[in-house]
């Protein structure tokens, strides 16, 4: 039987249990949450935001002044005026859920508009008795009565039989002032807020201002109901709680005079909006404002809501913001960080965190305050810090990039600087260890030193690296091992083993060191190496690792791994690693996290160390480009273990149509139709993130994975009866039990339908028979047709037999006739009409032949031309048909002057040529001499008594000048007009 001290004790416990648990649980502090924007710029239709509400399957609902606007998380649909369904008006007042979930929307012309949980509307259009004017604010009251505030005009209400009661407000009741705030309590009174004291309308239904006797004054009074029913009320800066109906004062806010919103959320914290001084939050951490950066823009806070996942959703004048608790948090030089580039950070033993940026070295003490150390390089400036180590006397080691080791107090004080001047290589101090003999080991751009008796000495046993040194660390055998850029090295003793990552999927550039077990990991270009008993592992990306490069893997105490990278911090789980390292797995499952987890920014550091650590608390720290960031792990179980995001079906089309699903129980589709069906799930942290899976029953067999696809397309489905399932999830979560199901039937075509079928087999037998008897007949008539086809066609065949024969030796005879002319042809292109002479293409085939024949075997070619003298005084005294017989007299002596050999050619008018071959040039003067006898000597040219013709031309031979046949032919035409310049009748030698 247990002691009384016992059960004491164990009654303690109890009781202290759930305050244990709900402080580990409770909100962190306003500077942990992640502020995320949306404006017109990202799809609202207006920044004004004067109410939100959410209905029972998840969706967020906005009143703007453009619009009714939906969002799921990813995008925003817009309802106004000129959608279907529609708006009587686009300025929306306010927004109400009521019990079975359906939406209630005001507008600025005092209609009323109800779209019920199964999508569809109805309207309440404003009566003549009624203000068409904005209706402020909305409740409903125990009874199902929707009472509206009608801004300046009093108020009403709207029956579930759909019956209007307006009442307006009497002289002395300030409703001409009205706020934008009316709650109806759990005894039905309607409580309104005006800018000149409260209103309330009581169980005898008339208005009147609230009792003097409650003290709250004049000026901008206003009730706010939260959702446990507790009724406040806010008059300038004091808030209220209502107990035994009377108001008792809570909170004394000095300075924020013009509170506009209120909001209690699950934890029973306040939320406050304000007119012109942001967002306040009253909670266990205090009155809280939001931190300088994270401040909300200026102007009004509207509306405030708590979505079903803890989110806080701000409507502002600005825009639209929300508030959600991250899984990290983050410190940056506005919680007096030297600077945002963080490069490394280190706890010491006194629990104290020394964080080195690109602007110094900063300690942060066990109450969280952060004070600059006072380092100073050469040039009186904070060194870039690269690296930190503390030794066992409790200094600090701190590398810098380029000014040096800085060794500095637990106090913060420094102690000294080592230098080029105490043997320290140049270069960066990107990595130090102290070994279990206290002897600090620097890695620097040069290869590694060890620093001995104050003297910095460089470590050069042979195979040592002598480049930049990237990361080092002492396992516990007290081995050191040493990243570069150029793989890792191992020194134990004075001996240096060489390990090579490149042969196993390319690693170079190492970055960090974590000996876990007898396993040293190793953190690199190419992802995580993993050396074990003299063997070398891999997880990389080819594993599943979602980038390549990683800086620093750190296991926590509950079974995590942390990896920072470029592009976020990795999560997976030691096992899971060691399993893919040993083959056992295939891929790593990896849960990625950034800025919208609460990071700084997602790009953490590497080369420098150490660039992440664990805490003696439990906690993970890694340094990033923007800060530096922090994980609680157990935190993380809550993270994941959040409600799995409802799934709904948004839109339905049908070959493009949309179709209307919701409120049917069942759709009916035409056979053969294109069916595209979009989902969503609807959460609102890491949205973008959700995986989905969908099942079509009637044709898929179990689920489809679809990973972040958000839609599923059916293309002719077969006809039958079909129940779409569509679930969501979170990355890492379970599957959401609450699925989206469509039921609907595809019909079947005319020509699938049974009766139809079975008339078409009849048909088709009944046109078979007859096609049968048809071709038998068709046969027999064939067979008589086909006799007499022959006989007709070997009559045929010999009558053309005989017609080709005759057509052969017509086409024979006709060649024939085509050679002849072909030669005729021929021979006329080549030779003058006239004198029967070759003609100039003929002498210049002849020419470019006889000049090449002539360069190759080097014998003699002489060239004539001639033009016949005075011959226009010919054709003008005696007529041009004189001129044509003196030219053919010409050639007949030209051609009876030259041997077989020679080739004779009329070029022009009255222009010839003689080509000579195989003639000297003193022979080829003689022909010259022989021809122009011959002219002499020719008696009565053309038949005309006294008729006198000569020539005058112009001889070469050819020699090596002449390269081409036209430099020839050049040569010679100007030795012909050097003989008509010398008188005519004669031959020049050129």
């Amino acid at each position: 039987m247990p002691t009384l001290q016992a059960v004491a004790l164990w009654l303690l416990l109890l009781c202290a249990l759930p305050w244990s648990l709900a402080a580990q649980d409770g909100p962190p502090p306003l500077r942990d949450y992640a502020i995320d924007v949306w404006t017109s710029r990202n799809g609202l239709p207006h920044n004004s935001l004067r109410d939100i509400a959410q209905t029972p399957e998840g969706h967020l609902w906005f009143a703007t002044w453009e619009g009714l606007v939906r969002y799921n998380g990813l995008d925003f649909t817009v309802f106004d005026r000129s959608t279907t369904p529609g708006l009587r008006d686009n300025g929306v007042g306010a927004l109400l859920v009521d019990r079975s979930g359906g939406l209630w929307i005001s507008d600025s012309r005092g209609n009323v508009t109800r779209r019920s949980a199964d999508g569809r509307w109805q309207v309440w259009e404003h009566r003549a008795d009624t203000p068409q004017v904005l209706i402020q604010a909305m409740q409903m009251d125990s009874h199902g009565r929707l009472w509206l505030l009608y801004e300046g005009k009093g108020i009403a209400s709207l029956g579930p039989d759909g019956t209007f009661d307006y009442q307006a407000p009497p002289a002395d009741v300030p409703l001409a002032m009205s706020f934008t705030k009316l709650v109806v309590d759990a005894q039905d009174r309607v409580w309104v807020g005006t800018l000149d004291g409260l209103v309330v309308r009581d169980s005898d239904g008339v208005l009147r201002r609230a009792p003097e006797s409650f003290g709250l004054g004049r000026g901008l009074v206003w009730p706010y109901r939260a959702p446990d029913g507790v009724m406040w009320v806010v008059a300038s800066e004091r808030i209220y709680r209502m107990q035994d109906g009377v108001p008792l004062l809570q909170h004394r806010l000095p300075g924020a005079t013009h509170i506009t919103a209120m909001l209690q959320d699950r934890h029973g914290d306040l939320w406050l909006g304000t007119e012109n001084q942001g967002l306040l939050r009253l909670s266990r951490h205090g009155l809280e404002r939001l931190p300088a950066g994270l401040s909300l823009p200026g102007g009004r806070v509207v509306s405030l809501r708590e979505d079903a996942e803890g989110s806080i959703w701000v409507g502002a004048n600005g825009g639209l913001y929300r508030l959600r608790e991250t899984l990290f948090s983050s410190y940056t030089e506005r919680d007096g960080l030297s600077g945002d580039y963080v490069r490394t950070v280190f706890e010491d033993r006194q629990r104290q965190l020394w964080i080195g940026s690109a602007r110094g070295l900063d300690r942060r003490d066990a109450q969280g305050n952060v004070s600059p150390v006072p380092l100073r390089n050469n040039v009186g400036k904070s060194p870039s810090v690269l690296s930190l180590a503390q030794d066992r006397d409790g200094d600090l080691w701190v590398g810098t990039f380029g000014d040096g080791i800085f060794r500095v107090a637990e106090n913060g004080q420094p102690r000294r600087t080592y230098g080029s001047a105490d043997g320290l290589l140049g270069g960066n101090i990107r990595a130090i260890s102290i070994d279990r003999d206290g002897v600090i080991w620097a890695g620097t751009q040069k290869g590694v030193v060890r620093i001995v008796a104050d003297r910095a000495e460089p470590v050069s046993f042979p195979g040592m690296p002598t480049g930049l040194t990237t990361a080092l660390a002492h396992d516990a055998q007290g081995a050191l091992w040493i990243g570069t850029i150029e793989g890792i090295r191992v020194l134990r003793g004075n001996r240096v083993q060489a390990i090579d990552l490149e042969a196993l999927g390319g690693g170079r550039s190492v970055f960090g060191f974590q000996q876990i077990g007898d396993a040293m990991w190793v953190s690199t270009d190419r992802g995580l190496y993993r050396y074990q008993e003299g063997k070398l592992a891999r997880v990389g990306l080819e594993q599943g690792m979602p980038v390549d490069t990683v800086f620093q893997l750190i296991p926590d105490r509950v079974g995590n791994v942390w990896i920072s990278s470029n592009r976020g911090v990795l999560r997976t789980d030691m096992a899971m690693l060691n399993a893919v390292a040993d083959g056992r797995a295939a891929r790593v499952e990896v849960e990625h996290y950034n800025e919208i987890d609460g990071m700084a920014n997602s790009q953490a550091n590497g080369s420098s160390g150490p660039s992440a650590i664990l805490r003696q608390d439990g906690t993970f720290w890694v340094v990033t480009a923007g800060g530096l960031s922090t994980v609680d792990p157990l935190r993380l179980q809550r993270f994941r273990e959040r409600l799995a995001p409802p799934a709904v079906i948004e839109t339905v089309l049908v070959d493009g149509a949309p179709l209307h699903w919701q409120g049917s129980n069942h759709n009916t589709i035409p056979g053969g139709r294109r069916l595209s069906v979009s989902y969503v799930g609807l959460s609102y942290l890491l949205s973008e993130r959700i995986r989905y899976r969908t099942r079509l029953e009637g044709l898929d067999k179990g689920w489809v994975e679809r990973g972040q696809q958000r839609s599923v397309e059916f293309i002719g489905l077969p006809p039958g009866e079909y129940t779409l399932h569509v679930s969501a999830a979170h990355p890492g979560g379970a599957w959401s039990d609450s699925e989206a199901v469509w039921a609907f039937t595809v019909e079947p075509f005319l020509w699938q339908r049974h009766s139809v079928q079975l008339i078409a087999a009849l048909l088709l037998l009944a046109g078979l028979v007859a096609l049968y008897r048809y071709l038998i007949n068709r046969y027999k008539a064939s067979n008589v047709r086909l006799a007499r086809l022959v006989q007709e066609a070997t009559l045929d065949l010999q009558t053309q037999t005989v017609n080709l024969q005759a057509l052969n030796q017509e086409k024979t005879e006709l060649a024939d006739r085509l050679a002849v002319q072909a030669e005729a042809f021929e021979r006329q292109a080549r030779e003058d009409a006239l004198t029967g002479l070759p003609n100039r293409r003929a002498f210049d085939e002849a020419l470019a032949r006889d000049f090449a024949r002539s360069q190759r075997s080097r014998h003699p070619l002489c060239l004539v031309v001639l033009d016949i003298d005075h011959f226009k005084e010919v054709n003008d005294q005696h007529s041009h048909s004189v001129g044509d017989v003196v030219l053919v007299e010409v050639a007949r002596l030209l051609a009876s002057a030259c041997r077989d050999s020679d080739m004779p050619a009329r070029t022009g008018g009255e222009e010839f040529a003689l080509l000579l071959n195989d003639t000297r040039l003193d022979e080829a003067a003689q022909v010259c001499a022989r021809l122009r006898g011959l002219f002499h000597d020719h008696p009565d040219w053309a038949g005309i008594p006294d008729l006198k013709v000569t020539f005058s031309a112009g001889l070469v031979e050819l020699d090596a000048a002449d390269r081409t046949p036209m430099l020839l032919y050049q040569r010679a035409d100007r030795a012909l007009y050097r003989a008509k310049s010398e008188g005519r009748d004669r031959t020049a030698i050129g």
